[in-house]
């Protein structure tokens, strides 16, 4: 019998089969989340207290790991007092599909915990500002520069030793020094998300322009192109569809460093509401903004592929980031 086809190697997808994988992409990992969660067989190492009995330091609600719960089970039996008594749970920095579905909706519905506190939409909308703002900046001077770096092997060479000695820095090491220069508001912020992507983004885009089709410069000088104007009407529109590609992959490394930038003395931002949930144990309101963070930043990353192949309809790749 010969091989599925849809495990034949650079084999394409039919529609539907990519639907069907796309959509069992989220419900496999979902469906093992409800079975930890609602089936105790498969891992329930704690006791979620029914009934404290004799110990006076229990609560009904409060969990407690199973081998604490078995010893005052045995202290109490031998005192013979009432014992606890409890049912299998999980830890509360694992809380339930259910529980983390009602804090989504919760986190949008409910006033702040301070007064001049802000909602979470707005914290979201705070965080999405940076991004834009870093991200923006490192483009506007990593794209041209990745460009001539690809182009000239010269300007390569000038640059890139540098970048790449630099790209190894990691950049929260500049935190303390963005905040004495730029203060403590937005600008060490940015600035993290700069030094995080813009060095990167040099060294692919510079190595996204090397692949293009050396036939392609032969053809142009043939018919006459000019050598400078290689760059603007040879290269770039050759490569564009793939530096398309690459600010998508970029944008996502951008969302990452945003949790490391907005750690830098930051009062507002998703990073501050995770804080605050997970310093007082509310970990379905962590779980619930980790995941309003996928959700935009997929959000983004489809519309950016839909807008791809209207730009590029002739690069069938530009529907996937990893092309």
């Amino acid at each position: 019998m010969g091989q599925p086809r849809w495990l034949r190697i650079h084999h394409p997808l039919s529609p539907r089969a990519r639907l069907t994988c796309g959509v069992l992409s989220f419900v496999l990992p979902v469906a093992l989340w409800c079975l930890i969660s609602y089936v105790p067989v498969l891992w329930h190492p704690d006791v979620r207290i029914t009934d404290p009995g004799s110990v006076s330091y229990l609560d009904v609600g409060s969990t407690l790991p199973r081998a604490a719960f078995d010893a005052e089970v045995a202290a109490a039996r031998m005192q013979g007092q009432p014992p606890p008594r409890g049912v299998a749970a999980n830890p509360i920095y694992l809380p339930t599909p259910l529980q983390v579905l009602e804090a989504f909706y919760g986190a949008f519905s409910t006033p702040p915990p301070t007064r001049d506190g802000p909602w979470l939409h707005q914290s979201l909308w705070h965080s999405i500002q940076v991004i834009f703002w870093g991200y923006v900046i490192s483009s506007v001077i990593g794209v041209p520069l990745g460009i001539l770096c690809g182009a000239y092997a010269s300007i390569a060479r000038l640059s890139e030793p540098f970048i790449e000695f630099f790209r190894y820095l990691p950049a929260p090491a500049f935190g303390a020094l963005a905040v004495a220069i730029l203060g403590i508001y937005d600008g060490p912020k940015i600035a993290i998300i700069v030094i995080g992507t813009f060095f990167q983004q040099v060294l692919i885009i510079a190595n996204t322009t090397r692949k293009l089709d050396p036939a392609l410069l032969e053809a142009a000088l043939t018919l006459g192109t000019r050598s400078r104007q290689l760059l603007t009407r040879v290269v770039v529109p050759g490569v564009l569809p793939e530096l398309y590609r690459d600010q998508r992959v970029l944008l996502g490394w951008a969302w990452t460093y945003l949790i490391v930038a907005e750690l830098i003395g930051t009062t507002s931002g998703i990073t501050w509401f995770i804080t605050q949930q997970a310093r007082y144990q509310h970990f379905a309101n962590v779980y619930a903004a980790i995941a309003m963070i996928g959700i935009i930043g997929l959000g983004t990353d489809m519309v950016l592929g839909a807008l791809g192949r209207r730009l590029f309809p002739w690069d069938r790749s530009l529907g996937r980031v990893t092309g």
